[in-house]
């Protein structure tokens, strides 16, 4: 590592532009996702299978719009395909409020999908480019509260905004926060401004990717690809497992609520964005300092626990603790797991290191409504939560023991260990 990226800074205009920017989209996200099943119950007639439908196919939507944004990025821009994507998400939630049938709700979340998985892919991308190398994990965790601070305070803001003035003026609002979202990226010059440019510019381009436009992928580039695609595998299945868990709560703890009769179950959100914010930045230090050992299993108990005390909720004081718990582990989780997918791929492949940690999310969270609903619908959502805590637990036990295998397959070769 050379001096001069040792010293860059990292709260430059450009960082700033991009996460805010980056919120202000997981904000359009989550102001409608945990609403739209209690709209699709109530207004639209539909029950849990049909409300795990609704969220499953935005997720798998979003996935494949991802694997299509990587191919044209080269051919269409960075910037064209951003803003085409902001366009269409900003849209398709207005058109949210107008949707009367099932039907049609679902083919607007659709495109919303398309939308969305365009612009959540350019924009991790770019920010991975400038964010210095000895201070990733650190970089990582700021731009990550963003998606943390959206999907806690999202939630409440929707759920407050239908009760008191119906879907059709939430859906406005997430149609305005889609625009903000655009016009912070415009405003700071974070998109195909100068700082971005120069720092994309100063990154040499492997002489792998110019011969792999001029000539057809040998079967040595085919085995390098697979090579750097393992290292990935285990922090993106290991994040899928998280987001069933989280999908548990998008989908149903306002259903939850009312089953149990606790009123105002979207503070569940609130309290758990207070422990996402002190947790984050803390957790991007350790993963830099001591690796994703000392972050990943105390907060996968972290976040068991706040299953297993959600469960059993009757009240708000167990719901408040539960949501301080969840904070805690989720909020260290997730920028560990996109730091450890980075560190583990050269800086020209990060934007597919990317698109794989948001993928694992996004189908985490279509499984976890398919599933985690099905088993809603037969037991009851009390009972749902029981088997998140168990969905940690096996977390837990791959986490530790693939831990164990890699670490005896690098002791044999002679190797110690990375954290």
């Amino acid at each position: 590592m050379n001096a001069a990226e040792k010293s860059a800074p990292l709260w430059t205009q450009s960082f700033i532009g991009l996460t805010l920017g980056f919120f202000l989209l997981f904000l359009n996200l989550q102001m409608l996702l945990s609403s739209l099943p209690v709209y699709v119950k109530g207004e639209l007639g539909g029950g849990d299978l049909t409300v795990s439908l609704v969220t499953a196919t935005f997720a798998l939507a979003a996935i494949a719009s991802r694997f299509a944004t990587a191919a044209l990025m080269p051919r269409l821009g960075r910037s064209a395909l951003l803003y085409a994507g902001l366009t269409l998400a900003l849209l398709t939630t207005a058109l949210c409020g107008y949707a009367n049938a099932v039907g049609s709700l679902i083919a607007i979340r659709i495109l919303y999908g398309v939308g969305f998985g365009t612009a959540s892919t350019i924009i991790p991308t770019l920010v991975s480019r400038i964010i210095p190398r000895d201070r990733l994990g650190e970089g990582i965790g700021y731009f990550g509260l963003s998606t943390s601070l959206a999907m806690s305070f999202g939630p409440m803001i929707g759920m407050n905004l239908m009760q008191g003035f119906g879907f059709p003026a939430l859906a406005l609002s997430g149609a305005a926060a889609a625009a903000l979202s655009a016009g912070v990226l415009l405003l700071s010059g974070a998109v195909g401004g100068r700082q971005a440019r120069g720092n994309d510019a100063s990154q040499p381009r492997p002489a792998s990717i110019t011969a792999s436009v001029k000539a057809p992928e040998s079967a040595d580039d085919r085995s390098a690809s697979a090579r750097s695609v393992m290292p990935l595998l285990l922090p993106a299945l290991l994040n899928l497992l998280l987001s069933v868990t989280y999908s548990g709560l998008l989908s149903f703890i306002a259903l939850f609520g009312e089953s149990v009769h606790i009123d105002q179950v979207g503070l569940f959100f609130l309290f758990n964005a207070i422990t996402v914010i002190l947790v984050r930045p803390v957790a991007g230090r350790v993963f830099d300092r001591r690796g994703h050992a000392s972050v990943l299993i105390p907060a996968a108990a972290f976040v068991l626990a706040s299953m297993l005390v959600l469960s059993g909720a009757t009240g708000m004081p167990q719901l408040i603790v539960s949501a301080l718990l969840y904070g805690l582990g989720f909020g260290a989780i997730q920028p560990t797991l996109q730091a450890w997918m980075l560190r583990s791929t050269p800086r020209e492949r990060h934007g597919f290191a990317n698109s794989m940690y948001y993928n694992s999310t996004d189908l985490g969270v279509a499984v976890g409504a398919v599933l985690l609903g099905a088993i809603a619908a037969h037991t009851g959502y009390a009972r749902m939560y029981d088997y998140s805590a168990m969905i940690m637990a096996a977390f837990l036990a791959l986490y530790i023991v693939m831990r164990f295998v890699l670490g005896a397959r690098a002791s044999r070769a002679g190797a110690r260990p990375s954290a």
